[in-house]
């Protein structure tokens, strides 16, 4: 009976661990950014991204609480929702420090998305088919926010 209670005990007592855990900061959510592909140019709204909190759903009991920065070098993760206005299939060429990437193809008068995630720096979007459409320009930011007070993220 002894020998029972002292294995319980120490049963117990080797499941008690520290019972403080840090509350790391979630990541931030995907920034979303708009490109209408027209004849004559690429259009980049907004203009950039990563300098200030975006304007989010809050919980409501932390709507008037601003989110809190993270502190991290981490590229922003960038959802592109592509507008083809041309009557041509394009791919859309995002170029900007050690970046190079290329969209899959965006087809004529149709709309596409993909996702990128972009470091800090200045990007230059141009429609690969269109080589009379100027191009759009986009400037990320450092700044990340916790998305810890955002509504349906998990």
């Amino acid at each position: 009976m002894a020998v029972a209670g002292l294995i319980s005990a120490a049963a117990l007592a080797s499941g008690c661990g520290e019972s403080r855990h840090p509350n790391e900061q979630r990541p931030t959510g995907s920034t979303r950014i708009s490109v209408t592909i027209s004849p004559k140019q690429v259009i980049v709204q907004p203009l950039q991204i990563g300098v200030r909190a975006e304007p989010t759903q809050a919980i409501p009991q932390n709507e008037n609480d601003p989110s809190p920065p993270i502190k991290t070098g981490k590229p922003l993760d960038v959802a592109v929702v592509t507008a083809n206005q041309t009557p041509t299939d394009v791919k859309l060429k995002i170029r900007g420090g050690d970046t190079e990437e290329e969209s899959s193809t965006v087809f004529a008068r149709s709309p596409g998305t993909f996702q990128i995630d972009l470091p800090a720096g200045s990007y230059t979007f141009s429609a690969v088919g269109l080589p009379e459409a100027r191009p759009g320009h986009l400037t990320v930011g450092r700044y990340r926010a916790s998305s810890q007070n955002d509504v349906l993220l998990p």
